[in-house]
Parts: structure tokens; sequence; C-alpha cells
């Protein structure tokens, strides 16, 4: 595992305490910033980097969206890099905040026919890939991300988010 340093934030919702949602968060993130290293080579700063996760409910998700990005939606999670990075190239000591929202997240995995645990879970590595200016809107670079999102969660036991295919 690749060390980070998470800092976690439950601002709103019915989300479990701050311990409990570190003991998740904090496997999953480090599986996701050891594949990019080995996998990717993508470089890190030799302190762990730090990383944010807020945990918020669906009012709040909508509020923060409508500002950063004028949808007035709520949605599952939100990315906010703290420098500009692109893919592979040495980031920042903090990489960002990732922000969750707790409603979207449970319906979602409702609908989706996954646990909680793992749809929060593909939603941190979705997040974390922002933060190392991976991205979604182009087909290639959506291919590209959904590619190493499909393969680290496959690391972590949780089938392919986005269909069957293999994780090549």
């Amino acid at each position: 595992m690749t060390a980070l340093d998470i800092q976690i934030s439950v601002e709103e919702g019915n989300w479990p305490d701050e311990e409990a949602l570190l003991a998740l968060s904090s496997p999953v993130l480090e599986a996701a910033a050891a594949f990019l290293v080995a996998e990717e080579g993508q470089p890190l700063p030799k302190m762990p980097p730090e990383v944010s996760l807020v945990f918020t409910d669906d009012a709040s998700m909508r509020s923060i969206n409508a500002e950063w990005r004028k949808q007035d939606k709520p949605t599952n999670v939100l990315s906010f890099p703290a420098f500009p990075v692109t893919p592979g190239k040495m980031p920042g000591p903090m990489l960002g905040d990732i922000i969750v929202a707790r409603e979207t997240l449970e319906r979602e995995a409702q609908e989706l026919e996954k646990s909680f645990d793992a749809h929060l879970t593909h939603l941190l590595v979705h997040g974390f890939l922002h933060l190392f200016g991976y991205d979604h809107m182009v087909d290639d670079e959506a291919e590209r991300m959904e590619s190493l999102e499909t393969r680290i969660l496959a690391r972590l036991g949780l089938s392919d988010p986005y269909g069957d295919r293999s994780p090549d």
C-alpha cells in the first residue's frame, strides 16, 4: 500500500462516524495510489500526499454542484484537485478534495443492486482518479479512466461498474 494522509470530514447526512469512514476509505485510496504508481508510473511526493474526504448530503452537494459546475442538482461525487495536474505528472503535496453525497450514493447503490460499501468504494476510486488529472469528458479519456477504475476495483475484489467486460 502507498501511504496517504487522509483527512475525513462528515459535514451533513447520516454517515458512519469518521473512524469507520477512514477504515473503509483508507485501504481503497491507498490501493488506488499503489496501482497508479506501479501500473501507470505515477510519481508521488516524498511525504505522504494529503487528500480530503468530505461526506455530505444531497442538499449540500446540490449547492456545491450549482456553484462550481453550474448544475443545479445533486450528484454522487465531486473532486476538486488542489493544483492543476496531468496524469503521470507529479502532483502537489495536497491532492485535493473528494466530496460524496449520501442520498445519491444510497439511491444509486440500490438501483445498481450493489452494497453501499461497494458503491462508495467505486465513487472514491473515481474521485481519486480525478485528483490525478483523469477525466471523462471525451470518449478517449472516459475509456481510459473507466479502464483504470475497473482494474483498481478488480484488485479490491469488486466487479466492473460499467458492465461485464474484462479488466485488461
